[in-house]
């Protein structure tokens, strides 16, 4: 398996992607198995550091591992899992975080990054959508213009300028994101993840509004989406047509 669980001492859980072939690029599969790591980490663990091997955080879904909307909805269990984790999650963000690697980072409570990372929602450039949990926390993190921009335009946000944002924390290599998770882990637990479960439910109830899961379900179900898979896979400009 492509992901590692190490103990990075002081109840610091250390989660790897380890895909570098595919600049970890993650399937169900990867999904899954990170899920199971989160919601199995161990009692007393105080914090978690998402990191990623061979120079890249995650460069997104890997689109041969895609067959439909049911991968969205497996992937909202692993981001969900990071969110309602009782210990601190942080995400140490080096080269791409595309796609579901934003959607990893955003789930995180804290990112660290170098100032070459690229963060982007690539969806537009392959006809799906994100849920509508990722657009909100996007939303809070970044906020609604940069937000827009990655959603509407499929724009790039690099890691100087993200942490220019408030996206990301502090600038600097995945190792800082470990040392910042042993810091955190000598502070008092329970205040720590009360904070975290009152932060969270700060969070507006998503929109429950008919026309969000249409939208959803149109773009999952559609032709362009086929279309932009093919143009992926044979690495040409996808030609879409709004059916």
């Amino acid at each position: 398996m492509t992901i590692h669980v190490e103990d990075g001492g002081s109840a610091v859980v250390l989660l790897t992607i380890d895909r570098p072939d595919r600049r970890n690029a993650i399937d169900a599969e990867h999904v899954e198995a990170l899920r199971d790591a989160v919601t199995g980490a161990a009692e007393g663990t105080r914090a978690l550091v998402l990191r990623g091997a061979g120079g890249h955080f995650c460069a997104g879904a890997d689109l041969k591992g895609i067959e439909g909307p049911e991968f969205a909805a497996l992937l909202r269990t692993l981001l969900h899992a990071l969110r309602d984790a009782p210990f601190p999650c942080l995400a140490a963000v080096d080269g791409a975080a595309l796609g579901a690697g934003t959607q990893l980072a955003v789930s995180c409570d804290l990112r660290t990054a170098t100032p070459d990372a690229i963060f982007g929602i690539p969806a537009a450039k392959l006809g799906l959508v994100v849920d509508p949990w990722t657009v909100q926390r996007l939303v809070a993190f970044a906020g609604q213009g940069p937000a827009r921009a990655m959603l509407l335009a499929a724009e790039t946000v690099g890691g100087t300028e993200a942490h220019g944002l408030g996206l990301v924390q502090r600038l600097g290599p995945p190792d800082d994101a470990v040392a910042w998770a042993v810091e955190i882990a000598t502070k008092a637990p329970l205040t720590i993840s009360g904070h975290k479960v009152m932060l969270n439910a700060l969070d507006a109830a998503l929109p429950t509004d008919p026309a969000v899961a249409a939208a959803f379900d149109r773009a999952w179900s559609s032709a362009d989406l086929d279309e932009g898979r093919a143009a992926f896979a044979e690495r040409r400009p996808p030609q879409f047509r709004g059916e």
